[in-house]
C-alpha cells in the first residue's frame, strides 16, 4: 500500500518551523530529508524515523517496523500530533547522522 500525499502534507505541516525540511517521492513513498541529510520517511502512511540511539533513548518504549519487506528496522512515530517533540528529536537526530555521502561522478 502506498502512503497518500495527504498524509504527507500533514506530517509537513507537522515539520514546517524547520526551513530546510525535504522529501523525495520513492516507489509510492516518501523519503524525507532534514538540511540534506535522510532522517526517515513515510511509508504505508506511518512516519518511521531512523533507529538513532539519541531517539531510543528519548522515546523509551518505542515500536521498531520494517518499512518494507527486506529493510532495516526504524522507530515507528505514534504521536504525530506533538509538533514541538517531533521538531526537537528530528534537531536532536541530525546532530547525530553522518553526512551525506558524496557521489562520484562516472
Amino acid at each position: 500500500m502506498a502512503s497518500s500525499k495527504e498524509y504527507l502534507d500533514f506530517i509537513l505541516e507537522q515539520l514546517s518551523e524547520l526551513e530546510e525540511m525535504s522529501y523525495r517521492p520513492m516507489m509510492g513513498e516518501y523519503i524525507l530529508y532534514y538540511r540534506g541529510k535522510i532522517i526517515g520517511g513515510i511509508y504505508d502512511n506511518r512516519l518511521l524515523l531512523k533507529p538513532v540511539k539519541m531517539v531510543l533513548d528519548q522515546l523509551g518504549q518505542t515500536r521498531l517496523e520494517r518499512p518494507y519487506e527486506g529493510a532495516k528496522e526504524m522507530i515507528l512515530i505514534e504521536d504525530i500530533e506533538d509538533k514541538s517533540c517531533l521538531i526537537r528529536l528530528i534537531k536532536e537526530m541530525y546532530e547525530v547522522l553522518p553526512a551525506p555521502k558524496v557521489k562520484k561522478k562516472a
